[in-house]
C-alpha cells in the first residue's frame, strides 16, 4: 500500500484540486467559478497557484475556450477519482437515500436498450426516487472507458465485446434480430424466406458510415448481403421507413415485439442465422463503492426482469441487492 506523505499533503491546498476538476469540466475560468459559486478573480488566482505548483500552463485559450495540456489531461482521471472518493467518505459511504436524494445519473445506451429501458426505468424512477433524472446518452464505443473513469458517464448498457481491466461489467441479455415489413405494401409470407429476404430491400440502423450499420460484421460473418436502401441511427426511424415503404426493417427481436405492432407491421423471425455480442450493464471499477450506483444498477436490473427482457440466470441474479460480478 502507498504511504501517504502527509507532510507534502499539508502544504498543498487541496481546494485547489476541486478549482482544477471544475477548470477541465467547464473548460472556461468564468464557467468554472460559476459552477464553485466563487468570483472570478479567485478562480483566476486558483489557476495560476496550480500553474506553479505544477510547472505547467494546463489550460490554454484557443478561442473561448481554455484547451487542457497533455499534463492536465493526465491528471484529470486521478484527480475525479480522488474527489469522488473523498466525497463518499464524508458522505458516509451508505447513506444513500433514493426517496430523497437530488442526482442527475448520466447512462450510455445503444439504440436497442434506449426504446427497451427508458419507457420503464423513467416510469419506475418517477415511482422510487422523484428526485433522481436519467440522462440517456450515446454509447460511446471508443470512448467508453475514458468516460466511465472520469465520470461523464455513470453506466454504460450496450452491445460490446470490449474488455479491459478497468471496469467492472455483467451480462444482461443475448440479442437476437427479426424482420419486419409493412404487409400492405410487400408482400410476403407469415414467415420469411431466405430467399425472399435476400430479394428484398432493406432498411437497418446505422450510426457509422456504413450502410449496414451495426449488422454488418454479422452479415460478413454469414456470408450474407443486404439491400440497403435506408440507414437511419434509431430503430424507430427504420420500422416507420418500413411502415411507409415496401421493404424490410431488420431490428432486434424485443424492439420488433414491442413497437412494430404500434405501425401496424408483420414481424418474422430472420431466415438467416446471425451472431451478435450481448448486452452488457458496464461500470468503472471505483464505482463499486458508490450505493448510488450499485442502487441503479439493481433498478436496471429490476426493470429488464420485470418486462421479460433479462435472460433466465440474470433474472434470478436480479433478486439479490448485488450478484456476483466480472471483472474485465
Amino acid at each position: 500500500m502507498t504511504t501517504i506523505d502527509h507532510f507534502n499533503l499539508r502544504s498543498f491546498d487541496l481546494n485547489l484540486l476541486v478549482a482544477f476538476d471544475a477548470l477541465i469540466s467547464e473548460g472556461s475560468v468564468t464557467k468554472a467559478a460559476k459552477r464553485l459559486k466563487i468570483q472570478q478573480p479567485a478562480m483566476s488566482h486558483s489557476l495560476s497557484t496550480l500553474r506553479v505548483l505544477l510547472q505547467d500552463e494546463l489550460f490554454i485559450r484557443v478561442g473561448q475556450v481554455m484547451q487542457p495540456t497533455s499534463r492536465a489531461r493526465s491528471l484529470a482521471v486521478p484527480v475525479r477519482q480522488a474527489l469522488k472518493q473523498a466525497q463518499l467518505a464524508l458522505s458516509g459511504g451508505d447513506a444513500f437515500d433514493p426517496a430523497t436524494e437530488e442526482r442527475t445519473f448520466r447512462i450510455a445506451m445503444s439504440p436497442e436498450v434506449e426504446l427497451l429501458l427508458i419507457p420503464d426505468l423513467t416510469a419506475r424512477l418517477r415511482r422510487l426516487a422523484p428526485g433522481i433524472r436519467v440522462l440517456a446518452r450515446v454509447f460511446p464505443y471508443e470512448a467508453m472507458d475514458p468516460s466511465l473513469e472520469d465520470g461523464s458517464i455513470d453506466l454504460a448498457v450496450g452491445c460490446t465485446y470490449t474488455q479491459t481491466s478497468r471496469r467492472s461489467f455483467e451480462t444482461l441479455y443475448k440479442t437476437e434480430f427479426a424482420c419486419c415489413h409493412n404487409p400492405y405494401l410487400l408482400t410476403l409470407s407469415k414467415t420469411v424466406g431466405l430467399e425472399a429476404y435476400l430479394a428484398a430491400e432493406h432498411a437497418t440502423i446505422s450510426q457509422n458510415e456504413t450502410l449496414q450499420g451495426c449488422i454488418k460484421d454479422a452479415l460478413e460473418i454469414a456470408g450474407v448481403e443486404l439491400n440497403v436502401v435506408t440507414a437511419a441511427p434509431g430503430y424507430m426511424s427504420v420500422l416507420s421507413a418500413a411502415q411507409s415503404s415496401p421493404l424490410i426493417a431488420t431490428v432486434p427481436s424485443r424492439i420488433a415485439e414491442r413497437y412494430a405492432p404500434l405501425l401496424g407491421l408483420d414481424v418474422s423471425p430472420l431466415p438467416v442465422s446471425l451472431s451478435f455480442p450481448p448486452v452488457n450493464m458496464v461500470w468503472a471499477n471505483h464505482a463499486d463503492g458508490d450505493p448510488a450506483n450499485a442502487w441503479l444498477r439493481q433498478q436496471i436490473r429490476d426493470v429488464f426482469a420485470s418486462s421479460g427482457v433479462l435472460d433466465d440466470d440474470r433474472k434470478r441474479a436480479s433478486q439479490m441487492a448485488e450478484p456476483e460480478l466480472e471483472t474485465a
